[in-house]
């Protein structure tokens, strides 16, 4: 065999290899990490033990991201009494982004940041921002939304929200 075919064959192998690793993210249904021991997160995770649980995954340079924002704050403060938890993962390396972004934007739910993406990344296989989990009471994926499409997206998270609060 020539060293071409020998490079490519390796090649290949190595990409079998990879992808018999990479992480998939979770489907409705599947068991959503803990936060809580989800590796190299920044900030604290609240208690989230039979809660409806909303993770949103954003990042300060993200425009779909910041203008989910005031959609998120109105969710907390709408149901936060009745069981809902909201935590907001950045993926911002610098902290100093994130927090010049809270700064101008500060917001009355959880906070944590992945600075090197091993939960965005590595545990859920996330290419991209925003992207919303609602959790039900017993920590499994009951929703998943990539993007935000203003209002429609807002009645989407409301209504599932709304329907895990009432089980």
């Amino acid at each position: 065999m020539n060293s071409s075919l020998r490079n490519l064959a390796a090649l290949a192998a190595a990409a079998v290899t990879l992808s018999l690793f990479a992480a998939e993210p979770p489907k409705v249904g599947a068991a959503f990490p803990a936060l809580t021991s989800a590796g190299d997160l920044e900030g604290t995770v609240p208690d989230l033990s039979g809660k409806v649980v909303l993770v949103d995954f954003w990042a300060s340079w993200c425009a779909p991201c910041k203008e989910s924002f005031p959609a998120l704050r109105e969710l907390h403060e709408k149901y936060s009494a009745q069981g809902l938890v909201v935590v907001a993962v950045s993926i911002d390396e610098d902290k100093a982004d994130m927090d010049a972004f809270l700064k101008k934007n500060p917001m009355p739910f959880a906070l944590v940041r992945d600075p090197q993406s091993k939960l965005f990344d590595e545990k859920l296989g996330l290419t991209g921002v925003p992207v919303t989990y609602i959790l039900d009471k017993s920590g499994k994926v009951a929703f998943t939304h990539g993007g935000y499409e203003g209002k429609k997206t807002k009645k989407l998270l409301t209504e599932k929200i709304e329907s895990l609060l009432k089980n």
